[in-house]
């Protein structure tokens, strides 16, 4: 099915609804899941929530325990509270993605040994340890704890990747580790995400020449690293890595358990030119025309749902059903209306169409989700927003 015969699809399946409102073809998602698990050739996916943002999209994945399936095995969560609420739901093995400071859900954990034995920690920094331990309330308990090693490449003065953790020798690592196990962590993994390798497209030969470099190095520091945090620890359960866009360059390290993704079944804009995987575009929202400006251009209601990141073009919706309208350079995509170029077909009450930018974002924008399946069908379901459920 193609872009253009899914709109329609979703189209006639939501034709009845009075928009704006957001629809996932479930096809195009079941495709773009299998499609991962393909590229991951035999190692776990891990799932993370940050991109999906919907509870009923995890169950389709990781099933109704929220935790393994068909090559699908744990969430990667973006906060504790989040991560507390799915084990609640039934999930048993979910990873921090990133630190966590908030004091009462880490006295939560605390308290329930199922959520401690769900739940990893991140951590990168020995003062992390000291308020999270603090924040605990008891010296008796001991934290799974994940270590999130730096893995961006450095050139001379140059960063290329996220700015994350300052863990990033096997000297950092080890020291990191000894004092996790000696303040009554349990060290379990490590983690080393290469956003320059999974966030950028592949289609300039630039950057197909700085991931390789990346690769190379990442790989070579990440053997190291992992036996300086052994030699203290002893085995590690997780060593996870990658993203959407690097699961080949992750999986060919042995010692990689486990890749993360999840931009990969929504496939917003941000992840139309990788030649690594062919994007199959599965999550749309839909707004309807208010009025017509001029005979050429229509302005619909909303729409201005802008991505984080750095801020341009590559993080605003795209209008992409009818085909041929454009957002104005002069006013973009706005908070409560937006004028679309090229609009002299449209007329008043029609419903067009876009993309967004970055995968599970658009969840924070809607309370609900039209799942439509092959045969037309609808079925709703709740964001996390519409589940009451709001993480930052």
């Amino acid at each position: 099915m193609t872009q253009t015969t899914s709109l329609q699809h979703l189209h006639a399946a939501t034709a009845d609804l009075d928009p704006p409102l957001a629809a996932l073809d479930l096809a195009a998602l079941d495709r773009n899941a299998a499609d991962l698990v393909r590229r991951a050739n035999g190692v776990a996916v891990r799932v993370a929530s940050k991109s999906v943002r919907c509870r009923a999209v995890l169950e389709r994945v990781l099933g109704d325990g929220l935790t393994a399936r068909d090559g699908f095995a744990g969430i990667m969560a973006y906060s504790l509270r989040e991560a507390i609420w799915l084990v609640r739901l039934g999930a048993r093995d979910v990873l921090l993605g990133y630190p966590v400071l908030d004091r009462a859900a880490l006295a939560e954990l605390a308290a329930a040994p199922t959520l401690l034995a769900s739940i990893t920690l991140m951590i990168d920094d020995v003062a992390q340890l000291e308020l999270t331990r603090a924040a605990l309330g008891t010296e008796l308990v001991r934290p799974r704890v994940c270590l999130d090693v730096d893995a961006a490449l450095r050139v001379g003065p140059l960063h290329l990747g996220a700015r994350r953790s300052p863990i990033r020798t096997p000297d950092q690592a080890a020291a990191l580790a000894a004092e996790a196990v000696q303040r009554g962590f349990e060290v379990v993994g490590v983690m080393t995400y290469e956003a320059q390798i999974a966030g950028l497209p592949d289609s300039n030969p630039a950057v197909r020449v700085v991931k390789r470099l990346s690769a190379l190095e990442i790989g070579r520091r990440r053997t190291r690293v992992l036996d300086a945090v052994r030699s203290v620890a002893g085995p590690l359960e997780i060593v996870n890595s990658g993203g959407t866009g690097s699961i080949e360059v992750s999986i060919s390290d042995p010692d990689v358990t486990e890749v993360t993704a999840g931009s990969g079944l929504y496939v917003p804009t941000l992840f139309d030119h990788y030649r690594s995987f062919t994007p199959r575009p599965a999550l749309f929202f839909a707004t309807p025309v208010l009025r017509k400006p001029s005979p050429t251009i229509a302005t619909v209601f909303a729409g201005g749902y802008i991505a984080s990141g750095p801020a341009g073009a590559s993080r605003v919706p795209v209008p992409v059903w009818p085909s041929g309208l454009k957002l104005l350079g002069s006013e973009g995509a706005g908070e409560v209306q937006t004028p679309l170029a090229g609009g002299a077909e449209l007329e008043i009450g029609d419903h067009v169409w876009f993309r967004h930018a970055k995968a599970g974002e658009l969840c924070e924008r809607f309370a609900e989700i039209h799942l439509v399946d092959e045969s037309g069908t609808r079925t709703t379901v709740p964001t996390y927003r519409g589940e009451g459920q709001c993480f930052g």
